[in-house]
């Protein structure tokens, strides 16, 4: 695999091949000025703006007397925005001059390709410019400016779209359908389905505002264990707002709760158990696992094919694995660690073990297959480790909330019934390596290096559509070539830098490929563990223990951080997960010692 290239390299090429650098687009005869107060002299009229980002400032300006002013917050890019009337299959020019870092100009809801113009840095006023044309059915699309999260706030004046005028906007429907995921002790994930026309939706709690949101979901934090709330929403767009949504009521948990799966506890560690073949690390019998391990996966239930669904599990035959105990031994044990309060999982997949559900039917065999793994060995849920080609989009899954490829929506509706059949305290953990997670943050099913690959993001559906039901999300923070964080920066494996970015991109939410439409929610600290190898045997990107205390340190105490700035501190971040427990013992259990060591508060 190539290494990327850095953002400014790569952004360049993408524009001057598609012609946006030079581009400066002339209106035709016949067009009319469309955007409304684009030179912000009323205001912040006809303009909604993310999370009061936005402000009107007299100096300095480029035109007129006044100029919008959007200051970025640590999770929020400052996006102002209108919603404009167009024609169907009609050209539009879009300009507006900009002073800042990071500042973007571009179109979204175009029906055709949405369009986004930049400049990385703009010391003194820089005219952006960019032209779309609209789909065969597309009357009305949203202009938009927005920052960088986590920059310094960045200037906007004599916003400008050109184009046949269409019928006037108004305003939007109110939302129906809002609904809340598992509440937490202290928060709550609201989602509700996106209303047409809509630039921005207002969530109010007990009547009172709350937040302003661009995409349709909103996690509620700060809240009190055990605690009735009142949510509603609102749409708004340049012609008004909504009416409140009904009244939808939450009691959030008790203190400790919204762990699906629970009986963890409040920092655990997950280690995986080579226990059905033999490497390098030597073989470890189930009762001979160190009490230190919380959760312990049974690597691995392989499929019989690829496609076939039907995954088995073996214990490791004698002729690779000398020492290896008779099955019922291997049973025994299990029940004993769970008698001591451990989680015990069968894991799928892994380097070898590719796992494709592209038809119903072998969602079905992989359903009942499990089940009967997990029924055998008395198991308490299941590890999902799909690697290579098990997970990919396919041409129009754009948005992660409504996954179109099979192979992702037959898993999600597999790990939705498992979870049925087996009721709350079934544990379910997630094992991606980050190419098919935080790639996605600026590749969602397309190739970073000019060619097209599917599997970039590939995981984000099946986790959003899971969040509910998800025990651990650990992203294998190794094995990794540089990604990219929330600061635009690359990361690069093997120190602590690199876990704190990928880390706080899963605990803050991101927009996939960068569109602002399209926002992954945060998952809460309970749901996260940060994965690295055991020994610089097990794997790429071993992390020395004094890296890995630094890393959690800085993420649930905001001390010892490095040049990167995260966006939160959270104490209640779940643990590590490591590869493996096996080669933990092979290195003198350094990995194990070092995380009961550590002092979390």
């Amino acid at each position: 695999m190539d290494r990327p290239r850095p953002l400014t390299l790569l952004l360049a090429g993408v524009l001057a091949a598609a012609g946006l650098t030079a581009l400066t687009p002339t209106a035709q005869a016949a067009d009319t000025e469309i955007a409304r107060n684009g030179g912000f002299e009323a205001g912040l009229d006809g303009w909604s703006c993310t999370a009061g980002s936005g402000a009107v400032v007299t100096s300095p300006v480029h035109g007129g007397t006044k100029a919008l002013r959007a200051t970025p917050a640590g999770s929020d890019n400052a996006r102002c925005s209108q919603t404009v009337s167009v024609k169907p299959d009609s050209t539009y020019a879009l300009s507006g001059w900009v002073r800042g870092g990071y500042v973007h100009l571009g179109a979204t809801g175009t029906g055709t390709t949405d369009v986004t113009t930049w400049t990385q840095s703009a010391p003194d006023w820089q005219r952006l410019a960019t032209t779309f044309t609209t789909g065969p059915r597309t009357t009305s699309v949203t202009v938009f400016t927005h920052g960088w999260y986590g920059t310094g706030a960045y200037l906007a004046d004599d916003l400008s779209l050109l184009g046949p005028g269409g019928d006037p906007v108004g305003t939007p429907a109110t939302p129906t359908g809002l609904t809340a995921g598992s509440p937490a002790a202290t928060s709550v994930t609201l989602t509700w389905p996106a209303v047409p026309g809509a630039t921005s939706y207002r969530v109010h709690k007990d009547g009172l505002p709350l937040a302003t949101v661009t995409t349709p979901a909103y996690t509620a934090t700060g809240l009190s264990p055990a605690t009735a709330y009142t949510f509603q929403v609102s749409a708004a767009n340049s012609a008004g707002e909504s009416a409140k949504s009904t009244p939808l009521t939450v009691t959030t948990a008790s203190e400790g709760g919204g762990d699906p799966g629970g009986g963890l506890p409040a920092h655990a560690l997950v280690g995986y158990l080579h226990a059905s073949f033999a490497n390098g690390s030597g073989y470890t019998r189930m009762a001979d696992v160190p009490d230190s391990w919380d959760v312990i996966n049974l690597a691995f239930g392989e499929p019989t094919t690829v496609t076939s669904g039907d995954i088995r599990f073996r214990l490791c035959p004698a002729t690779e694995c000398p020492n290896v105990e008779p099955a019922a031994d291997f049973k025994a044990a299990i029940k004993a660690k769970q008698a001591a309060g451990k989680k015990v999982l069968i894991s799928i997949g892994g380097q070898n073990g590719q796992v494709q559900l592209a038809t119903t039917a072998a969602r079905d065999t992989f359903v009942s297959s499990v089940s009967k793994i997990i029924d055998e060995y008395g198991l308490d849920g299941l590890d999902i480790d799909f690697e290579g080609h098990s997970l990919s989009l396919q041409t129009g899954d754009t948005d992660f909330r409504n996954p179109t490829s099979p192979v992702i929506v037959n898993l999600i509706a597999a790990l939705k019934t498992l979870k049925a059949r087996y009721g709350d305290d079934f544990v379910l953990t997630m094992a991606p390596e980050t190419f098919f997670v935080q790639l996605g943050y600026q590749y969602y099913g397309s190739g970073p290096w000019g060619g097209q690959d599917p599997r970039a993001g590939a995981y984000l559906p099946v986790i959003h559509a899971l969040r509910d039901d998800l025990t651990l999300l650990h992203v294998q923070d190794y094995n990794s070539g540089p990604i990219m964080g929330l600061d635009n920066q690359y990361h690069s494996m093997g120190g602590a830098d690199f876990h704190i970015a990928m880390t706080d991109m899963l605990l803050t939410g991101f927009p996939v490929a960068g569109n602002t439409d399209r926002v992954f929610p945060a998952l809460r600290p309970d749901q996260v563990a940060i994965g690295l190898p055991a020994s610089p045997q097990a794997g790429n990107g071993h992390t020395p223990p004094a890296e890995v205390n630094k890393a959690l340190d800085c993420l649930t105490k905001k001390a010892n951080c490095g040049p990167y700035r995260t966006h939160g501190t959270w104490p209640g971040l779940r643990g590590l997960m490591t590869w493996s427990i096996n080669w933990d013992r092979f290195h003198q259990q350094e990995f194990s010692r070092n995380f009961d060591a550590y002092a979390w508060s």
